[in-house]
């Protein structure tokens, strides 16, 4: 049987996401959960599983090269934003002690949870030849991830972005981000390294000079071209010419040492200045096509990635032991945090809450151990389950909790969702 033109795969993957996105805003929940809903309902557990052979004709292997090509444009326009974005929300200087607790408990009881089950794990999902400590830090890893653009779009859907709760969770997010991607990148070069310490070595020297270069050299240049030509924060013609070609050379510089392309495009994104008005202009020049056209593919191709042996047997008591670990090491690091800051219960259970949401950040995460080769196809199932299953939770929990101040519709914003 042939295989379906890549512009009819476009269709079938936009329309999906667009539909599955739709109906869970209508439920009160971020699209980006239905997107990445759609991507698993378009592989092989629920699409392949009714209608193998239309299946077999849309997603024929052949043909996704193409596909994987698009997405990694897309993943890494994304990874660029996400850098740009990265910084203290406004108005919380008053709490970087508190968003500290928070931010590191949040992270330490998911990565202890996740260290103290890996050895049940390791035995059965494990790639042959992969390390056990590689694979358990990258699994403690996944496990500490919160995503930090879901939060802040349930935030601003609730109206509680300057609430106290609000302000706490957005400054707690982003010393999650820092630390969560720390430690995404030393397991990733202890994997590329292959227990050579020569190439350990290379990895470790190679990404220092390139951070180096980056916030050195990359930092003054592009800050004096974006002050000379776009005074207003809009970046025209070349200069947004030469931002695209900034993100896409640092991404080829991390992917050539061995580290993933998402990691180059983020430290150049982390580079530039801390202008709003800039951001606004890349989130309306780059971020719509990336979110709304290509981040679908990558949801596709996660979801063309998983089996249904993550449901079966052994693996499936697997996969429930992973999402009582995920949510029970976030909601009570996140509260445990918060009750150190000083708040009271229902205010920690609602940060608590807060944190637990993972959305795309864990896909990305996912994504960077399947290319290492650090985990298999049944752990990316298991783990993609457990990121939206955990983000569906959020909102629903922060009622619960009473940490919202009121609980009306979706408000548009005008940026895409994610």
């Amino acid at each position: 049987m042939s295989h379906a033109p890549l512009l009819l795969q476009l269709v079938v993957i936009l329309g999906a996401a667009r539909l599955c996105g739709l109906v869970l805003r209508a439920l009160g929940q971020p699209a980006v959960v239905g997107e990445m809903a759609a991507g698993f309902v378009l592989g092989p557990v629920v699409f392949g599983a009714f209608a193998p052979e239309l299946h077999a004709y849309v997603f024929d292997r052949d043909s996704l090269p193409a596909l994987a090509g698009l997405s990694e444009v897309g993943l890494v326009l994304f990874m660029l934003i996400i850098g740009a974005e990265l910084r203290m929300p406004s108005g919380v200087g008053a709490q970087l002690k508190a968003a500290g607790a928070v931010g590191v408990l949040s992270v330490l009881a998911p990565l202890g949870l996740g260290l103290a089950i890996a050895p049940l794990l390791y035995p059965t999902l494990a790639p042959e030849g992969v390390g056990y400590w590689s694979f358990a830090l990258f699994f403690g890893a996944a496990m500490s991830i919160t995503a930090f653009p879901v939060l802040a779009r349930i935030l601003k859907d609730r109206g509680i972005t300057q609430t106290p709760v609000g302000q706490l969770a957005l400054a707690s997010a982003a010393v999650i981000d820092v630390f969560a991607w720390i430690m995404l990148a030393a397991v990733v070069i202890m994997v590329g390294a292959h227990s050579d310490w020569h190439r350990l070595l290379a990895m470790l020297g190679g990404s220092a000079a390139l951070v180096a270069f980056v916030f050195g050299v990359l930092k003054p240049v592009f800050a004096r071209l974006i002050a000379r030509y776009a005074d207003d924060g809009r970046p025209e013609g070349v200069l947004l010419a030469s931002l695209l070609i900034g993100t896409l050379a640092c991404a080829y510089v991390t992917d050539l040492l061995g580290l993933h392309a998402v990691f180059g495009a983020f430290l150049f994104g982390a580079c530039l200045p801390r202008d709003d008005r800039l951001l606004t202009a890349l989130i309306e020049r780059i971020e719509h096509v990336a979110v709304l056209v290509l981040m679908p593919i990558f949801f596709a191709l996660a979801g063309l990635n998983t089996t249904s042996e993550a449901f079966q047997g052994t693996d499936g008591m697997a996969l429930g032991l992973i999402l009582v670990v995920a949510i029970a090491g976030k909601l009570a690091g996140g509260a445990a945090g918060a009750r150190l800051a000083g708040r009271g219960w229902r205010e920690s259970l609602s940060i608590g809450a807060l944190m637990n949401a993972r959305g795309l950040m864990e896909l990305i995460v996912m994504k960077v151990g399947l290319d290492a080769g650090v985990i298999g196809r049944p752990m990316f199932t298991m783990l993609l389950v457990m990121a939206i299953v955990t983000t569906l939770m959020t909102a629903p929990l922060l009622g619960w909790f009473g940490g919202a101040a009121r609980a009306g519709a979706p408000v548009d914003s005008g940026h895409p969702v994610r």
